[in-house]
């Protein structure tokens, strides 16, 4: 008889832990569909963003600068700004949005 008790004891405690553990994994599985995986997504919007400018795009910097693609050279941008044509010469990670000009096909 104590051997039954002893493995009764042992289910129990099993499953003691069991729904200890299973609320902490619930939150993992959470946390990561709301925040982990949207933000991995948002991550490769802005990689394809990057990699797609092409001169001519008008893009706004993450310093509020507006400006028209006019060369690209690897990761280095020369954008032409404002009626002066001015040029500045700023890194492509710093390009927070992209317009494509409307082509007239």
């Amino acid at each position: 008889m104590p051997n039954e008790n002893g493995q009764e004891q042992q289910i129990s405690t099993g499953a003691a832990i069991v729904q200890l553990i299973m609320p902490i994994v619930f939150l993992f599985v959470i946390m990561y569909f709301l925040i982990i995986r949207p933000q991995k997504k948002r991550e490769k919007e802005m990689q394809e963003m990057l990699s797609s400018i092409k001169n001519g795009d008008n893009i706004t910097t993450i310093g509020g600068i507006c400006g028209k693609v006019v060369d690209i050279r690897d990761d280095i941008l020369t954008i032409e700004v404002g009626r002066d044509k001015v040029n500045l010469v700023i890194e492509r990670w710093a390009v927070k949005d992209v317009d494509k000009p409307i082509s007239a096909d």
